[in-house]
């Protein structure tokens, strides 16, 4: 339970979400609070950084949005982040700094620290993605079980239970996800690990890992 705490998967100096975050253990306790957390810090933005195009949508004036991108409220923008052509970000979405929000990805009930990349076709939901964090092309969060059940991380044969039904994952500071991965409900994965292309991932990666396939995940040398 340890490796799960927020303190030892994200770096807290890398995301206005700080204060939100600072309240749990855990990132799933963080989910259900977005919205909320999203629209309270909006209405503190200066108006000299931000616009407000919308209704609780408030876009750094030092961010980059194609004319043919979507962005619904409640949502934040943060400087130097690019929202490319097509992207669709349906809502409770805090974008960090310097970020990549690629054509053809949507993003719904986020979390995205600073420097993170989403850039080409990714579906991030109710998920949270730490400092440098990078998902490559085609890779997604899958944030709802099958059966719709509550969701469940799993480490190792333990079970812990989120008390959800929707979490997609929480990727650690620095977690690199190849090209076409499926993150299933309830994935986290730890600082600093790699994720091999076309990997179906399930509960809890450790820190400073290589995910090769289920049952074979190596110690980054």
């Amino acid at each position: 339970m340890e490796q799960l705490k927020i303190k030892n998967l994200l770096d807290l100096t890398h995301t206005a979400a700080a204060p939100l975050l600072r309240r749990f253990e855990y990132p799933w306790q963080v989910l259900e609070w977005i919205t909320p957390f999203i629209l309270e810090l909006g209405e503190t933005l200066s108006a000299e950084e931000f616009d407000h195009p919308a209704k609780d949508v408030w876009i750094s004036k030092k961010a980059q949005v194609a004319p043919t991108a979507y962005i619904g409220g409640p949502a934040i923008i943060g400087a130097g982040t690019e929202v490319r052509h097509g992207a669709f970000i349906r809502g409770s979405a805090l974008v960090g700094e310097n970020c990549v929000v690629g054509n053809s990805t949507e993003l719904k009930n986020v979390i995205l620290f600073d420097n993170v990349q989403v850039p080409h076709y990714n579906y991030v939901g109710d998920s949270i993605l730490g400092y440098r964090s990078h998902m490559g092309a085609g890779s997604i969060t899958s944030n709802v079980k099958s059966n719709k059940s509550l969701v469940t991380v799993s480490v190792g044969s333990e079970k812990i239970a989120v008390g959800r039904k929707k979490m997609g994952a929480v990727l650690g500071d620095g977690v690199e996800v190849g090209c076409n991965s499926v993150m299933n409900p309830g994935t986290v994965i730890g600082r600093g690990s790699q994720v091999y292309p076309l990997s179906m991932v399930r509960g809890f990666v450790p820190g400073n890992s290589i995910y090769k396939k289920a049952g074979e995940v190596a110690e980054k040398r």
